[in-house]
């Protein structure tokens, strides 16, 4: 008995095979257009820029503003060109510029605060960054029109009590010193909108005392040693913006619902096993980070696509460490791959918000990248 041979008309072969490689191409382009679209991209650009800056001696504070970082070529110029001549001649009134209400000051040739600053008491803003000050004096409880303290990336140890009687303070940005405590009187500042305390690597603890912080609606914690959230955390009733990322915290508070107006919550790099149902009574919630592997019980509601919250569930490690070529110290310090990690992650959350359709649950995100 012979054998049956299949017979297939060639040109039913050839449009299988067209319609598929049609199918592969168009798949090609539109992953090509997602990663045009995408945050890595534009990361890996931004970093490759900041590691130019420091190699040409460039503070961060002339190319990073609000976070958000220029690498337009004709801006690095500039700023090349502008920082060559601070350093021929130094500002003579401590980095005040053309607003007669804002004080800016950065570079590493600076150590302390200029005496002038203390005769001009009728500033609202200090802009103080990337300079090795260690102390903030005691005379800035004279500056009363304070709106606005922004200091990150120094060497300061030490908050005078004296904070505390600015009471039109509304923004504290004290992140990547070496701060150990935060001082209680910063709980009188009734007014205040903003904190951060991030990457200071040592904080265990906020004080009671800032349980009056009332109209408080930013709150960011992350890159300390917190085992828990602070319960005067849990009482700043307007609070919008919570991020504990980066700590040791091995569960969440069972009342961490009487955060009502509460709308991100960062968690990624803690030792959680399990997250509260609690958090499915916090209905403005939108956006929940944290790291996934160690997780062995959520609430299945959290999944749900008829929820608004945007679940992310990440890899315990969703930054790896970053690998930089020999002779560049572009991570200098701990403190300085924690400020990589948070700037990584908040351009991943904003092209998350940016996508036309984001998934509510995102599962096993890893991320690597090479300087």
């Amino acid at each position: 008995m012979g054998h049956k041979v299949v017979v297939f008309d060639i040109s039913v072969v050839r449009s299988l095979w067209e319609t598929r490689v049609k199918k592969h191409k168009a798949w090609q382009k539109k992953e090509a257009e997602r990663l045009e679209r995408s945050a890595l991209e534009k990361i890996k650009e931004e970093w490759n820029f900041v590691a130019e800056c420091r190699r040409k001696g460039i503070p961060q504070a002339a190319y990073c503003k609000n976070g958000f970082i220029d690498t337009s070529v004709r801006l690095l110029e500039k700023i090349e060109r502008n920082a060559l001549v601070r350093q021929g001649s130094p500002c003579k009134d401590g980095g005040r510029r053309s607003n007669p209400f804002v004080f800016e000051l950065s570079g590493q040739h600076w150590t302390e605060l200029p005496d002038s600053l203390k005769e001009q008491t009728h500033l609202k803003e200090w802009h103080i960054n990337n300079t090795l000050i260690q102390i903030i004096p005691t005379y800035i409880e004279l500056f009363q029109a304070m709106r606005v303290l922004d200091l990150p990336k120094n060497q300061i140890s030490h908050l005078p009590a004296e904070i505390g009687r600015l009471k039109n303070l509304k923004e504290l940005n004290v992140s990547f010193n070496h701060l150990k405590s935060i001082p209680p009187e910063l709980g009188d500042c009734e007014n205040l909108e903003r904190l951060d305390c991030s990457g200071n690597l040592e904080i265990t603890e906020l004080p009671f005392e800032l349980s009056n912080l009332k109209q408080v609606t930013f709150v960011d914690i992350s890159a300390n040693k917190f085992c828990s959230v602070p319960i005067c955390v849990l009482r700043m009733s307007s609070l919008q913006w919570l991020d504990v990322s980066n700590n040791n915290l091995n569960d969440l508070p069972q009342d961490i619902d009487r955060l009502e107006e509460l709308q991100s919550f960062l968690l990624y790099k803690n030792k959680l096993t399990y997250l509260p149902y609690a958090l499915l009574n916090l209905k403005k919630l939108t956006l929940l980070v944290v790291s996934g592997d160690h997780l062995v019980e959520l609430p299945t509601a959290l999944c749900d696509s008829s929820t608004p919250v945007k679940f992310i569930s990440l890899m315990d490690n969703p930054i790896d460490n970053a690998q930089c070529p020999e002779g560049d110290e572009v991570m200098e310090s701990e403190q300085d791959r924690q400020h990589f990690d948070k700037e990584f992650m908040k351009a991943y959350i904003e092209d998350l918000k940016e996508r036309e359709s984001v998934p509510s649950y995102t599962t096993k995100v890893s991320f690597s990248l090479q300087l």
